[in-house]
């Protein structure tokens, strides 16, 4: 649980950060009940508190860039998630 809680503070920080693993963020929203849907190639479907989101796992690289930290935080503070 104390690796979710960094991974989420990680999230919010300001500014964005950009190295958080995405294996760490895919278990920090499993961890929350969310529920995940395989897509085609690298996109990974996640459903939250009833928001839905599309995320593209990084490759080659493992770590997410701003963007995507960006669009995961959006998408947990719709869900009602907040740090």
């Amino acid at each position: 649980m104390n690796k979710h809680r960094k991974t989420l503070q990680n999230i919010f920080a300001d500014p964005v950060r950009a190295n958080i693993l995405w294996s760490d963020v895919e278990a920090l929203l499993l961890s929350l009940g969310a529920e995940r849907e395989e897509g085609r190639g690298s996109r990974v479907r996640f459903s939250l508190n009833g928001v839905r989101a599309v995320f593209h796992r990084p490759h080659p690289s493992k770590e997410t860039d701003r963007g995507a930290v960006s669009s995961v935080r959006r998408f947990l503070l719709e869900g009602g998630i907040k740090p």
